[in-house]
């Protein structure tokens, strides 16, 4: 892939570098006055408390700024409920920054089944209700209310998942652009260094906000396409199948003889200018060998992808298509009368950049304002290391591709000793345990494509999926001699990986597993299987079972010669698109034939963007061609059968005995109601549970009991604990 980025620490810093790094960027004019500003250049807004540690999105973005010779505050977690909070910093010079936080705030604030948590890891005290509903729409707006005129930047996960028309799992309807509710300027996609950066000293070279449109990773609204591009109607590109006649949106363009229109109606769109003006390339007028720079691709508006499902996951399937940052093109999508541009991703950083972010002055701990409250967030990851960036993974459920992307941006190896250093020498309470060197997935530090070429034009959705490309390098050698170096380190008496681990590539390299098992593992260690069925594995984009099973093998037999008693700690998500009640049943029979006794459940939780998503609100399957008579998914959408769902996956809990047991009779699996080994559930309800007043009285000869161990639920980090030790 070509690389023409300039490397972000290259620019000519900002006037007031002269003031030097701050202790703690400021949440307070006394903060700013004790610093000697008389204003901020930029002021973020973050749904999180104010962490200042690089597992913390405000505070890396707020330390890569403030690199650049730029004076940044910090607004966290302000009142919502009127413009005042907005005005504590005063008028920034240049702009407001927004995010929620480095959770999406609908996902923070709801379980999967909707109900409202009465938690926030990632407020002092684990206290809810510190942040609103879709924080970055009220945070964008407040910041309108409280100093027109000042530009309003949005960014962060919340804003990425929802940069184009997306579905939204808790109002069960496709919403338009978070652009447009937020009323921001721009919003920055992904990892948003490179972006913002050149953004900000663009704006303090005097650019106005509006003219900035060529910045890889920037989405922002126009009324007009540039004449120097050449639009793509992308069903040329991934044909959806037969419309019914409509109202063509393209009717600004000749279409070519014979030509019929691809979309869904859409009346609210605005005449277009007449010639000159952007050209439409249809099917049989695709340009050749143009600069894919100027290339942009007109998906299906928000008004036709929010009527017709079809489109919706055509829409969906294009968008992931178009995310190489070695091919991608701009994408183009009318809402109403104006369209929101989205630029092609970022160039990922390279490794001297992404060391340079990470060793920036953080203090490692939250801002003095907290005093002595505990902020589970931070309390979790104090004494980790982040080592990479993206997964390559393509898994569809999940949305570290969509933000980070599928190419891996690696820290060198010196910088990762360093920060462990530091970690020793500085952070409070270090007891010599690193408790994580990690990051999205633990095991893809430095694996890459083999060809650069080939990488840079490469449309797959997964590089593992449905086995692993031959052009990945899969060798984790190097990974094995940092284990070595970071625990040789003086002072480190262990050091652990607790992020999730891609089973199907550590096999790859044995020595790895070995190491693994015999010096990192504290007991337990977390894999990913999701199911054990090859139909809901299929539209998640996981492997078989048979890879775990695999792994476990190599686990097991590594753990015995070390002399070690440790688990496996195997997730399972229910109610999964493509996931009938057949399959969990085959689950459930997997989990106790395997001793495995799930505490807390993971239900599928549909995150907007997703593929998975697509196949959730559309009923098709994006992975491939998307056509009116494509393959359909179900999803067991209603209240019932998703608790049917989880029940399987806790079969040994009493209270999802009835349920079980109606189910089991309707599937005509009767056979495995029973009081012997081989019964998945009871014939007998104990008294008092069930849901079902004064139950039945347990007989004398009960089921064989087992331990509990858990498993996390939707944010996945809650600790886990095995059923029974492994035969």
């Amino acid at each position: 892939m070509s690389d023409p980025a300039p490397d972000i620490f290259a620019y000519r810093r900002h006037w007031a570098h002269k003031f030097g790094p701050a202790p703690f960027l400021p949440m307070s004019r006394d903060d700013m006055d004790a610093l000697g500003w008389d204003s901020c250049d930029i002021v973020l807004v973050t749904g999180d408390a104010y962490v200042d540690h690089p597992s913390f999105g405000m505070a890396v973005i707020g330390r890569v700024l403030e690199a650049q010779g730029f004076r940044v505050g910090i607004i966290a977690q302000p009142a919502w409920d009127a413009a005042d909070d907005f005005t504590r910093l005063g008028r920034p010079n240049l702009y407001f920054g927004v995010t929620a936080g480095n959770m999406d705030s609908m996902v923070n604030r709801y379980t999967a089944d909707r109900r409202l948590r009465s938690d926030d890891a990632y407020t002092p005290g684990g206290a809810g209700g510190r942040r609103p509903d879709r924080a970055v729409i009220v945070y964008g707006q407040r910041c309108r209310e409280a100093y027109q005129g000042v530009p309003v930047v949005i960014g962060g996960i919340e804003a990425s998942l929802r940069r184009i028309a997306h579905f939204d799992y808790w109002q069960e309807k496709v919403r338009r652009s978070i652009l447009l509710d937020a009323k921001a300027d721009m919003l920055l996609f992904g990892n948003a260094e490179r972006a913002i950066v050149a953004l900000s000293h663009r704006l303090a070279a005097g650019e106005h906000i509006a003219d900035i449109t060529d910045l890889r990773g920037t989405a922002f609204i126009r009324r007009e396409v540039p004449e120097s591009f050449t639009l793509i109607d992308s069903t040329t590109i991934d044909e959806p199948g037969k419309v019914d006649k409509h109202i063509d949106p393209y009717a600004e363009a000749p279409r070519a003889k014979g030509q019929g229109p691809r979309h869904a109606p859409e009346p609210s769109l605005d005449p277009v200018p007449s010639a000159p003006g952007p050209r439409v390339v249809t099917l049989h007028s695709r340009p050749k060998g143009q600069d894919r720079a100027k290339q942009a691709v007109r998906l299906p508006a928000f008004e036709s992808v929010r009527d017709d499902p079809v489109l919706y996951a055509h829409a969906s399937r294009v968008l992931h298509l178009e995310s190489n940052p070695g091919n991608a093109r701009a994408l183009v999508q009318r809402h109403g009368k104006r369209d929101v541009w989205i630029n092609p991703p970022p160039i990922p950083l390279r490794t001297p950049e992404l060391d340079r972010v990470f060793e920036l002055p953080y203090q490692r701990v939250p801002h003095p304002a907290y005093g002595d409250a505990k902020i589970p967030a931070y309390e979790m990851i104090r004494f980790s290391v982040n080592i990479m960036r993206g997964c390559f993974g393509g898994c569809s459920f999940c949305s570290i591709t969509e933000h980070e992307g599928r190419i891996i941006q690696n820290r060198s190896e010196q910088s990762i000793l360093r920060e462990i250093e530091a970690i020793r020498d500085n952070t409070p309470g270090f007891t010599g345990v690193i408790s994580d060197l990690g990051g999205p997935t633990a095991n893809m530090w430095r694996l890459h494509c083999r060809d650069p070429k080939i990488e840079s034009s490469c449309r797959r959705l997964s590089c593992v999926y449905p086995g692993i490309c031959n052009k990945l390098n899969t060798d984790q050698v190097p990974l094995l001699r940092l284990y070595r170096k970071a625990r040789a380190l003086p002072g480190i008496k262990r050091v652990l990986i607790a992020s999730g681990l891609r089973y199907d590539i550590a096999v790859e390299t044995p020595e790895y597993v070995r190491e693994l098992v015999t010096h990192h593992v504290g007991g337990y260690l977390k894999i990913a299987p999701e199911h054990t069925e090859q139909g809901p594995l299929s539209k998640m984009m996981k492997p078989g079972i048979g890879s775990y099973e695999r792994f476990k093998a190599m686990f097991d037999r590594y753990s015995k010669q070390a002399g070690k008693e440790q688990y496996l700690i195997p997730y399972f998500i229910a109610a999964h698109p493509g996931t009938t009640d057949q399959d969990m049943l085959q689950l459930a029979l997997w989990l106790k034939a395997n001793g495995f006794r799930a505490d807390q459940v993971q239900a599928f939780l549909p995150s907007p963007m997703a593929l998975a998503t697509a196949m959730w609100h559309s009923g098709r399957n994006p992975l491939k061609k998307v056509t009116r008579t494509s393959e359909r998914v179900e999803s067991a959408k209603g209240r019932r059968q998703r608790r049917l769902h989880k029940a399987f996956l806790r079969y040994h809990d009493p209270d999802n005995w009835p349920l079980l047991r109606d189910a089991l009779r309707s599937m005509g699996r009767a056979d495995l109601i029973g009081n012997g080994k081989r019964h998945l559930v009871p014939r007998f309800q104990p008294g008092g549970s069930g849901g079902r007043p004064g139950g039945v009285r347990t007989p004398a000869r009960r089921p064989t009991a087992h331990k509990k161990f858990r498993t996390q639920h939707a944010d996945r980090s809650r600790k886990a604990r095995p059923s029974r030790k492994p035969k």
